[in-house]
Protein backbone atom coordinates (compact mmCIF):
# COMPACT_ATOMS: atom_id res chain seq x y z
CA UNK A 1 0.00 0.00 0.00
CA UNK A 2 3.06 2.41 1.19
CA UNK A 3 4.77 1.59 -2.58
CA UNK A 4 1.42 2.54 -4.35
CA UNK A 5 0.94 5.86 -2.31
CA UNK A 6 4.67 6.52 -3.03
CA UNK A 7 4.04 6.04 -7.05
CA UNK A 8 0.67 8.12 -6.90
CA UNK A 9 2.45 11.19 -5.39
CA UNK A 10 5.10 10.97 -7.85
CA UNK A 11 2.76 10.67 -10.77
CA UNK A 12 0.66 13.42 -9.20
CA UNK A 13 3.35 15.53 -8.65
CA UNK A 14 4.31 15.18 -12.06
CA UNK A 15 1.30 16.25 -13.25
CA UNK A 16 0.66 18.84 -11.36
CA UNK A 17 3.89 20.63 -11.82
CA UNK A 18 3.86 21.41 -15.66
CA UNK A 19 5.41 24.38 -14.87
CA UNK A 20 8.30 22.73 -13.17
CA UNK A 21 8.91 21.82 -9.65
CA UNK A 22 6.72 22.62 -6.60
CA UNK A 23 10.09 24.14 -5.32
CA UNK A 24 10.23 26.26 -8.48
CA UNK A 25 7.13 27.84 -8.34
CA UNK A 26 8.33 30.65 -6.11
CA UNK A 27 10.61 31.62 -8.94
CA UNK A 28 7.76 31.17 -11.45
CA UNK A 29 5.51 33.85 -9.32
CA UNK A 30 5.52 37.82 -10.18
CA UNK A 31 4.08 39.21 -7.69
CA UNK A 32 2.92 43.08 -8.24
CA UNK A 33 1.75 45.22 -5.64
CA UNK A 34 -0.39 48.33 -6.44
CA UNK A 35 -0.33 51.77 -5.09
CA UNK A 36 -3.14 51.24 -3.39
CA UNK A 37 -1.98 47.76 -1.71
CA UNK A 38 -3.64 45.68 -3.80
CA UNK A 39 -1.21 42.56 -4.44
CA UNK A 40 -1.47 40.62 -7.90
CA UNK A 41 -0.12 37.16 -8.42
CA UNK A 42 0.84 36.20 -12.11
CA UNK A 43 2.09 32.73 -12.98
CA UNK A 44 2.62 31.65 -16.66
CA UNK A 45 1.41 28.51 -18.03
CA UNK A 46 0.88 27.58 -21.46
CA UNK A 47 -0.62 23.77 -21.03
CA UNK A 48 -3.86 25.45 -22.25
CA UNK A 49 -4.79 28.33 -24.36
CA UNK A 50 -7.29 30.16 -20.97
CA UNK A 51 -6.31 31.57 -17.61
CA UNK A 52 -8.18 31.10 -14.43
CA UNK A 53 -8.53 34.29 -12.44
CA UNK A 54 -9.15 34.76 -8.55
CA UNK A 55 -10.37 38.00 -6.92
CA UNK A 56 -9.86 36.62 -3.09
CA UNK A 57 -10.89 39.20 0.44
CA UNK A 58 -9.86 38.78 3.73
CA UNK A 59 -13.61 38.62 5.10
CA UNK A 60 -15.93 36.18 5.96
CA UNK A 61 -18.74 35.59 8.74
CA UNK A 62 -16.15 36.58 11.65
CA UNK A 63 -16.29 40.02 10.45
CA UNK A 64 -19.92 40.60 10.77
CA UNK A 65 -21.20 43.23 13.61
CA UNK A 66 -23.65 42.04 16.19
CA UNK A 67 -26.80 41.86 14.62
CA UNK A 68 -25.61 41.64 11.07
CA UNK A 69 -25.00 38.17 10.64
CA UNK A 70 -25.18 36.65 7.65
CA UNK A 71 -23.82 40.19 5.97
CA UNK A 72 -20.88 39.00 4.08
CA UNK A 73 -22.60 36.01 2.53
CA UNK A 74 -25.13 38.40 1.26
CA UNK A 75 -22.62 40.65 -0.21
CA UNK A 76 -21.14 38.09 -2.09
CA UNK A 77 -24.38 37.34 -3.82
CA UNK A 78 -24.84 40.78 -4.39
CA UNK A 79 -21.53 41.25 -6.14
CA UNK A 80 -23.25 39.39 -9.09
CA UNK A 81 -25.51 41.81 -9.54
CA UNK A 82 -23.84 44.47 -12.03
CA UNK A 83 -22.74 48.20 -10.81
CA UNK A 84 -23.91 51.40 -12.60
CA UNK A 85 -22.73 50.04 -16.17
CA UNK A 86 -23.65 46.53 -15.59
CA UNK A 87 -26.88 45.21 -15.17
CA UNK A 88 -29.07 48.20 -16.03
CA UNK A 89 -30.45 49.94 -18.78
CA UNK A 90 -30.87 53.68 -17.14
CA UNK A 91 -28.87 53.90 -14.19
CA UNK A 92 -29.95 57.30 -13.77
CA UNK A 93 -33.74 56.55 -13.84
CA UNK A 94 -32.95 53.72 -11.52
CA UNK A 95 -31.23 55.15 -8.52
CA UNK A 96 -34.47 57.06 -7.31
CA UNK A 97 -36.54 54.39 -7.27
CA UNK A 98 -33.65 52.10 -5.42
CA UNK A 99 -33.34 55.24 -3.05
CA UNK A 100 -36.91 54.97 -2.27
CA UNK A 101 -37.23 51.63 -2.23
CA UNK A 102 -34.60 51.40 0.45
CA UNK A 103 -36.29 53.77 2.60
CA UNK A 104 -39.61 52.19 2.62
CA UNK A 105 -37.95 48.51 3.37
CA UNK A 106 -35.78 49.99 6.66
CA UNK A 107 -39.42 51.62 7.51
CA UNK A 108 -40.91 48.47 6.95
CA UNK A 109 -38.17 46.47 8.70
CA UNK A 110 -38.16 48.59 11.77
CA UNK A 111 -42.30 48.58 11.82
CA UNK A 112 -42.30 44.43 11.65
CA UNK A 113 -39.48 44.72 14.65
CA UNK A 114 -42.16 46.29 17.22
CA UNK A 115 -43.37 43.97 19.84
CA UNK A 116 -46.72 45.16 18.59
CA UNK A 117 -46.34 45.77 14.68
CA UNK A 118 -48.99 48.12 13.38
CA UNK A 119 -50.67 45.51 11.06
CA UNK A 120 -52.51 47.92 8.86
CA UNK A 121 -49.31 49.90 8.01
CA UNK A 122 -47.49 46.54 7.44
CA UNK A 123 -49.50 45.76 4.84
CA UNK A 124 -49.14 49.34 3.42
CA UNK A 125 -45.65 49.47 3.33
CA UNK A 126 -45.56 45.86 2.51
CA UNK A 127 -47.78 47.17 -0.40
CA UNK A 128 -45.23 50.12 -1.79
CA UNK A 129 -42.41 47.99 -1.64
CA UNK A 130 -43.84 45.38 -4.19
CA UNK A 131 -44.66 48.12 -6.64
CA UNK A 132 -41.41 49.94 -6.24
CA UNK A 133 -39.62 46.74 -6.61
CA UNK A 134 -42.05 45.67 -10.07
CA UNK A 135 -40.93 49.51 -10.70
CA UNK A 136 -37.58 48.71 -10.30
CA UNK A 137 -37.58 45.90 -12.88
CA UNK A 138 -37.97 47.59 -15.90
CA UNK A 139 -34.55 49.22 -15.87
CA UNK A 140 -32.89 45.84 -14.84
CA UNK A 141 -30.83 43.79 -17.32
CA UNK A 142 -30.72 40.26 -15.26
CA UNK A 143 -27.81 38.85 -14.85
CA UNK A 144 -25.91 40.79 -17.63
CA UNK A 145 -22.91 40.22 -15.97
CA UNK A 146 -22.69 36.53 -16.07
CA UNK A 147 -24.21 37.24 -19.99
CA UNK A 148 -20.56 39.19 -20.59
CA UNK A 149 -18.56 36.52 -19.24
CA UNK A 150 -20.64 33.72 -20.76
CA UNK A 151 -20.55 35.54 -24.15
CA UNK A 152 -16.53 35.95 -23.57
CA UNK A 153 -16.16 32.14 -23.14
CA UNK A 154 -15.93 32.13 -19.18
CA UNK A 155 -16.49 28.50 -17.39
CA UNK A 156 -16.98 28.19 -13.48
CA UNK A 157 -17.95 31.69 -12.80
CA UNK A 158 -18.71 31.69 -9.15
CA UNK A 159 -17.99 32.63 -5.89
CA UNK A 160 -17.68 31.54 -2.07
CA UNK A 161 -18.31 32.22 1.64
CA UNK A 162 -16.28 31.02 4.13
CA UNK A 163 -15.79 32.15 7.95
CA UNK A 164 -13.00 33.43 6.92
CA UNK A 165 -12.54 34.65 3.49
CA UNK A 166 -14.58 35.71 0.29
CA UNK A 167 -13.48 34.62 -3.47
CA UNK A 168 -14.60 35.28 -6.43
CA UNK A 169 -13.21 32.98 -9.79
CA UNK A 170 -13.35 32.18 -13.48
CA UNK A 171 -11.83 30.78 -16.31
CA UNK A 172 -11.66 33.05 -19.14
CA UNK A 173 -10.23 32.46 -22.69
CA UNK A 174 -6.39 33.18 -23.09
CA UNK A 175 -6.78 36.64 -24.70
CA UNK A 176 -9.30 37.83 -22.45
CA UNK A 177 -7.35 39.39 -19.86
CA UNK A 178 -8.51 42.89 -20.39
CA UNK A 179 -11.83 41.90 -20.28
CA UNK A 180 -11.83 40.53 -16.96
CA UNK A 181 -9.59 43.17 -15.56
CA UNK A 182 -12.50 46.02 -16.67
CA UNK A 183 -15.32 43.78 -15.30
CA UNK A 184 -13.80 42.76 -11.88
CA UNK A 185 -12.49 46.42 -11.02
CA UNK A 186 -15.60 47.86 -11.92
CA UNK A 187 -17.75 45.85 -9.17
CA UNK A 188 -15.12 45.93 -6.58
CA UNK A 189 -15.06 49.98 -6.96
CA UNK A 190 -18.87 50.09 -8.17
CA UNK A 191 -21.22 47.55 -6.73
CA UNK A 192 -24.72 48.26 -7.00
CA UNK A 193 -27.33 46.43 -4.88
CA UNK A 194 -30.03 46.18 -6.81
CA UNK A 195 -32.79 43.49 -6.05
CA UNK A 196 -31.05 43.37 -2.54
CA UNK A 197 -34.30 42.60 -0.62
CA UNK A 198 -35.24 40.29 -3.11
CA UNK A 199 -31.80 38.49 -2.68
CA UNK A 200 -32.57 38.93 1.13
CA UNK A 201 -35.34 36.54 0.84
CA UNK A 202 -32.95 34.13 -1.73
CA UNK A 203 -30.54 34.19 1.30
CA UNK A 204 -33.33 33.60 4.26
CA UNK A 205 -34.96 30.62 2.03
CA UNK A 206 -31.39 29.19 1.52
CA UNK A 207 -30.92 29.33 5.29
CA UNK A 208 -34.24 27.72 5.86
CA UNK A 209 -33.14 24.89 3.48
CA UNK A 210 -29.88 24.30 4.81
CA UNK A 211 -30.48 24.55 8.58
CA UNK A 212 -33.11 24.72 9.31
CA UNK A 213 -35.22 22.28 7.76
CA UNK A 214 -32.17 19.94 7.68
CA UNK A 215 -31.31 17.39 10.65
CA UNK A 216 -27.52 17.57 9.97
CA UNK A 217 -27.73 21.38 9.22
CA UNK A 218 -29.34 22.21 12.54
CA UNK A 219 -27.17 19.43 14.23
CA UNK A 220 -24.29 21.56 13.45
CA UNK A 221 -25.58 24.75 14.05
CA UNK A 222 -26.52 23.52 18.41
CA UNK A 223 -22.54 22.32 17.97
CA UNK A 224 -20.92 25.31 16.67
CA UNK A 225 -22.79 27.33 19.11
CA UNK A 226 -22.12 25.14 22.18
CA UNK A 227 -18.61 24.77 21.45
CA UNK A 228 -18.05 28.38 20.96
CA UNK A 229 -19.25 30.92 23.85
CA UNK A 230 -17.37 34.36 22.90
CA UNK A 231 -15.98 34.11 19.07
CA UNK A 232 -17.64 34.87 15.92
CA UNK A 233 -17.27 31.37 14.85
CA UNK A 234 -20.02 30.40 16.62
CA UNK A 235 -22.30 32.12 14.19
CA UNK A 236 -23.15 30.13 10.64
CA UNK A 237 -21.79 32.10 7.78
CA UNK A 238 -25.51 31.97 6.47
CA UNK A 239 -26.68 33.54 9.69
CA UNK A 240 -29.37 33.74 11.73
CA UNK A 241 -32.95 34.32 10.04
CA UNK A 242 -33.82 37.12 12.57
CA UNK A 243 -31.08 39.31 11.29
CA UNK A 244 -31.29 38.31 8.22
CA UNK A 245 -34.91 39.76 7.99
CA UNK A 246 -33.47 42.93 8.73
CA UNK A 247 -30.47 43.34 6.91
CA UNK A 248 -30.51 46.53 4.83
CA UNK A 249 -28.69 47.94 1.79
CA UNK A 250 -27.30 50.28 4.10
CA UNK A 251 -25.50 48.23 5.69
CA UNK A 252 -24.32 46.05 2.80
CA UNK A 253 -22.69 49.10 1.41
CA UNK A 254 -20.73 50.12 4.54
CA UNK A 255 -19.87 46.33 4.68
CA UNK A 256 -18.74 46.63 1.34
CA UNK A 257 -17.12 50.07 2.09
CA UNK A 258 -15.02 48.69 5.17
CA UNK A 259 -13.71 45.20 3.41
CA UNK A 260 -13.79 45.38 -0.01
CA UNK A 261 -11.02 47.96 -0.30
CA UNK A 262 -7.50 47.25 -2.43
CA UNK A 263 -5.26 46.15 0.66
CA UNK A 264 -7.69 43.41 1.61
CA UNK A 265 -7.54 41.34 -1.71
CA UNK A 266 -5.21 39.68 -3.68
CA UNK A 267 -6.03 38.94 -7.54
CA UNK A 268 -4.25 35.50 -8.86
CA UNK A 269 -3.94 34.65 -12.26
CA UNK A 270 -2.58 31.74 -13.88
CA UNK A 271 -2.30 30.65 -17.05
CA UNK A 272 -1.75 31.43 -20.97
CA UNK A 273 -0.37 35.48 -20.71
CA UNK A 274 2.21 37.21 -20.29
CA UNK A 275 2.83 38.77 -16.88
CA UNK A 276 3.85 42.03 -18.11
CA UNK A 277 1.12 42.44 -20.28
CA UNK A 278 -1.11 41.25 -17.20
CA UNK A 279 0.41 43.68 -14.99
CA UNK A 280 -0.49 46.78 -17.23
CA UNK A 281 -4.26 46.09 -17.73
CA UNK A 282 -4.11 45.21 -13.47
CA UNK A 283 -3.01 48.49 -13.25
CA UNK A 284 -4.71 49.96 -15.46
CA UNK A 285 -8.28 49.38 -13.65
CA UNK A 286 -7.71 48.27 -10.53
CA UNK A 287 -5.08 50.64 -9.40
CA UNK A 288 -8.01 54.09 -9.69
CA UNK A 289 -9.92 52.23 -6.89
CA UNK A 290 -9.02 54.14 -3.61
CA UNK A 291 -6.85 52.60 -1.01
CA UNK A 292 -9.63 53.05 2.03
CA UNK A 293 -8.56 52.71 5.35
CA UNK A 294 -7.38 49.01 6.63
CA UNK A 295 -10.42 46.83 7.77
CA UNK A 296 -10.52 46.35 11.57
CA UNK A 297 -9.09 43.65 13.20
CA UNK A 298 -10.47 43.20 16.45
CA UNK A 299 -12.06 39.64 16.85
CA UNK A 300 -12.86 38.38 20.30
CA UNK A 301 -10.78 35.66 21.87
CA UNK A 302 -12.24 32.48 22.85
CA UNK A 303 -11.94 31.71 26.07
CA UNK A 304 -10.70 28.33 27.28
CA UNK A 305 -12.83 25.35 27.67
CA UNK A 306 -12.81 23.46 31.22
CA UNK A 307 -15.55 21.10 31.02
CA UNK A 308 -17.10 18.95 28.41
CA UNK A 309 -19.99 20.13 26.95
CA UNK A 310 -23.37 18.16 25.61
CA UNK A 311 -26.43 19.26 23.60
CA UNK A 312 -29.17 17.07 22.41
CA UNK A 313 -30.86 18.64 19.04
CA UNK A 314 -34.60 17.06 19.00
CA UNK A 315 -35.25 16.14 14.92
CA UNK A 316 -37.82 13.79 13.30
CA UNK A 317 -34.32 12.24 11.90
CA UNK A 318 -32.05 8.97 12.05
CA UNK A 319 -29.45 9.94 15.21
CA UNK A 320 -26.46 11.60 14.50
CA UNK A 321 -23.34 12.47 16.40
CA UNK A 322 -20.49 15.33 16.21
CA UNK A 323 -17.56 15.32 18.56
CA UNK A 324 -15.20 18.46 18.68
CA UNK A 325 -12.02 19.53 20.13
CA UNK A 326 -10.55 23.11 20.75
CA UNK A 327 -7.07 23.19 18.41
CA UNK A 328 -4.83 26.14 17.78
CA UNK A 329 -4.43 28.43 14.36
CA UNK A 330 -1.27 28.33 12.64
CA UNK A 331 1.28 29.17 13.24
CA UNK A 332 1.24 26.97 16.35
CA UNK A 333 3.58 23.91 15.83
CA UNK A 334 0.55 21.20 16.47
CA UNK A 335 -1.03 22.21 13.51
CA UNK A 336 0.54 20.05 10.84
CA UNK A 337 0.88 17.30 13.29
CA UNK A 338 -2.98 17.38 13.62
CA UNK A 339 -3.74 17.73 10.32
CA UNK A 340 -1.94 14.29 9.38
CA UNK A 341 -3.18 12.92 12.68
CA UNK A 342 -6.97 13.81 10.60
CA UNK A 343 -5.94 11.43 7.98
CA UNK A 344 -4.34 8.66 10.09
CA UNK A 345 -8.08 8.51 11.79
CA UNK A 346 -10.69 8.89 8.80
CA UNK A 347 -8.84 9.22 4.97
CA UNK A 348 -9.30 6.16 3.14
CA UNK A 349 -10.82 2.58 3.78
CA UNK A 350 -7.85 1.64 5.62
CA UNK A 351 -7.82 4.55 8.10
CA UNK A 352 -8.21 3.81 11.74
CA UNK A 353 -11.82 4.75 12.65
CA UNK A 354 -12.88 3.73 9.12
CA UNK A 355 -11.59 0.33 9.83
CA UNK A 356 -12.59 -0.24 13.65
CA UNK A 357 -16.22 1.75 13.43
CA UNK A 358 -16.96 0.18 9.17
CA UNK A 359 -15.54 -2.30 8.37
CA UNK A 360 -14.67 -4.42 11.91
CA UNK A 361 -17.22 -3.40 14.45
CA UNK A 362 -20.31 -2.39 11.97
CA UNK A 363 -20.75 0.53 14.59
CA UNK A 364 -21.60 3.02 11.48
CA UNK A 365 -21.76 3.69 7.87
CA UNK A 366 -19.05 6.33 7.02
CA UNK A 367 -16.99 8.74 9.25
CA UNK A 368 -14.91 11.91 9.00
CA UNK A 369 -12.47 13.90 10.45
CA UNK A 370 -11.64 17.90 10.16
CA UNK A 371 -9.23 19.82 11.02
CA UNK A 372 -9.85 23.52 9.90
CA UNK A 373 -13.73 23.53 11.10
CA UNK A 374 -15.32 26.81 10.94
CA UNK A 375 -12.30 28.17 10.41
CA UNK A 376 -8.62 28.61 10.97
CA UNK A 377 -7.87 31.97 10.55
CA UNK A 378 -8.59 31.59 14.24
CA UNK A 379 -8.04 28.65 16.49
CA UNK A 380 -11.11 26.28 15.31
CA UNK A 381 -12.32 22.21 15.90
CA UNK A 382 -11.19 19.29 15.45
CA UNK A 383 -14.29 17.50 14.31
CA UNK A 384 -15.09 13.58 14.22
CA UNK A 385 -18.56 13.06 12.61
CA UNK A 386 -19.43 9.25 12.55
CA UNK A 387 -22.57 8.11 10.69
CA UNK A 388 -24.42 5.52 12.95
CA UNK A 389 -25.38 2.26 11.42
CA UNK A 390 -28.93 1.35 12.76
CA UNK A 391 -29.79 -0.27 15.17
CA UNK A 392 -26.34 0.75 16.65
CA UNK A 393 -26.62 3.92 18.96
CA UNK A 394 -25.06 7.41 18.92
CA UNK A 395 -23.62 6.45 22.60
CA UNK A 396 -21.96 2.50 21.18
CA UNK A 397 -20.18 4.47 18.24
CA UNK A 398 -18.90 7.91 20.60
CA UNK A 399 -17.54 5.08 22.85
CA UNK A 400 -15.22 3.29 20.18
CA UNK A 401 -14.21 6.89 18.71
CA UNK A 402 -12.61 7.57 22.25
CA UNK A 403 -11.00 4.38 22.60
CA UNK A 404 -9.31 4.91 19.34
CA UNK A 405 -8.59 8.48 20.12
CA UNK A 406 -7.04 6.88 23.56
CA UNK A 407 -4.85 4.63 21.72
CA UNK A 408 -3.57 7.13 19.14
CA UNK A 409 -2.29 9.16 22.23
CA UNK A 410 -0.58 5.78 24.08
CA UNK A 411 0.94 3.99 21.07
CA UNK A 412 3.29 5.38 18.98
CA UNK A 413 2.01 5.21 14.92
CA UNK A 414 4.12 3.38 13.20
CA UNK A 415 6.44 4.18 10.59
CA UNK A 416 4.20 2.36 7.62
CA UNK A 417 1.04 3.72 8.42
CA UNK A 418 2.47 7.58 9.22
CA UNK A 419 4.61 7.22 5.63
CA UNK A 420 1.12 6.13 4.18
CA UNK A 421 -0.79 9.59 6.04
CA UNK A 422 1.42 11.66 4.36
CA UNK A 423 1.94 10.21 0.94
CA UNK A 424 -2.18 10.38 1.13
CA UNK A 425 -1.72 13.98 2.13
CA UNK A 426 1.04 14.77 -0.04
CA UNK A 427 -1.04 13.08 -3.51
CA UNK A 428 -3.96 15.04 -2.76
CA UNK A 429 -2.22 18.22 -2.09
CA UNK A 430 -0.62 18.00 -5.39
CA UNK A 431 -3.49 17.33 -7.35
CA UNK A 432 -5.51 20.38 -5.76
CA UNK A 433 -2.83 22.46 -7.57
CA UNK A 434 -2.70 20.15 -11.15
CA UNK A 435 -4.91 22.86 -13.09
CA UNK A 436 -4.69 26.54 -13.43
CA UNK A 437 -8.09 27.07 -10.98
CA UNK A 438 -6.35 24.75 -8.29
CA UNK A 439 -3.31 26.57 -8.03
CA UNK A 440 -4.62 29.79 -7.99
CA UNK A 441 -7.34 29.27 -5.73
CA UNK A 442 -4.74 28.20 -3.81
CA UNK A 443 -2.13 30.92 -3.83
CA UNK A 444 -5.12 33.17 -3.56
CA UNK A 445 -6.62 31.28 0.08
CA UNK A 446 -3.03 30.72 1.50
CA UNK A 447 -1.78 34.39 0.84
CA UNK A 448 -5.04 36.18 2.45
CA UNK A 449 -5.42 33.54 5.71
CA UNK A 450 -1.57 34.24 6.44
CA UNK A 451 -0.29 37.06 4.34
CA UNK A 452 2.19 34.79 1.98
CA UNK A 453 1.16 32.70 -0.70
CA UNK A 454 4.65 30.71 -0.05
CA UNK A 455 2.33 28.61 2.24
CA UNK A 456 2.08 26.88 -0.56
CA UNK A 457 5.30 25.42 -0.79
CA UNK A 458 6.20 25.38 2.83
CA UNK A 459 2.89 23.33 3.49
CA UNK A 460 5.04 20.05 2.38
CA UNK A 461 7.80 20.41 4.44
CA UNK A 462 5.88 21.07 7.45
CA UNK A 463 3.51 17.69 6.86
CA UNK A 464 7.54 16.11 6.07
CA UNK A 465 8.87 16.89 9.24
CA UNK A 466 5.60 15.53 11.42
CA UNK A 467 6.66 12.83 13.44
CA UNK A 468 5.28 10.02 15.17
CA UNK A 469 5.64 11.41 18.74
CA UNK A 470 4.23 14.31 17.16
CA UNK A 471 1.69 12.68 16.72
CA UNK A 472 1.24 11.22 20.42
CA UNK A 473 1.91 14.69 21.60
CA UNK A 474 -1.15 16.31 20.21
CA UNK A 475 -3.52 13.69 21.14
CA UNK A 476 -2.65 13.56 24.26
CA UNK A 477 -2.71 17.33 24.29
CA UNK A 478 -6.35 17.98 22.71
CA UNK A 479 -8.31 14.78 23.28
CA UNK A 480 -9.30 15.45 26.40
CA UNK A 481 -12.87 15.50 27.79
CA UNK A 482 -12.56 18.90 29.08
CA UNK A 483 -11.45 20.13 26.07
CA UNK A 484 -14.66 18.30 24.44
CA UNK A 485 -17.57 19.41 22.64
CA UNK A 486 -20.66 16.66 21.53
CA UNK A 487 -23.70 17.39 19.96
CA UNK A 488 -26.21 14.20 19.39
CA UNK A 489 -29.30 14.67 16.72
CA UNK A 490 -31.90 12.61 19.13
CA UNK A 491 -35.61 11.62 17.00
CA UNK A 492 -38.33 13.42 18.71
CA UNK A 493 -40.08 10.75 19.77
CA UNK A 494 -37.17 10.11 21.85
CA UNK A 495 -37.23 12.85 23.72
CA UNK A 496 -38.56 12.73 27.18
Amino acid sequence: MVKRLILLAAATAAAATSWGSLEDLESRVAEVRLANGMKWLFVEDRKSPTFAGVICFRVGGVDEAPGQSGLAHLFEHMAFKGTSVIGTTDYAAEKPIMDELEAVADELSAEKAKERPDEALVKELSAKLAALQAEEKKYIKKDELWEIYTRAGADGTNAWTSKDLTAYHLSLPANRVELYCLVEAQRMADPVFREFYTERDVVTEERRMRLDTQPSGKLYEEFIDAAFKVHPYRIMTLGYARDLAVLSASEARAFHETYYVPGNAVGVLVGDFRARDAEKAVRKYFERIPAGPPPPAEIPAEPPQMEERRVEVPFDAEPQILIGYHIPAFPDADVAPLRVLSTILADGRSSRLYTRLVKKDGLAVAVSTYYDDPGTRYPGLFIVEPTPRAPHTTAEVEAAVYEELERLANEPVSAEELTKAKNRMDAAFLWRLSDDMGLAMSLAVQDRLYGDWRRVIAYRKEIAAVSADDILRVARTYFQPTNRTVATLVKTAEVK
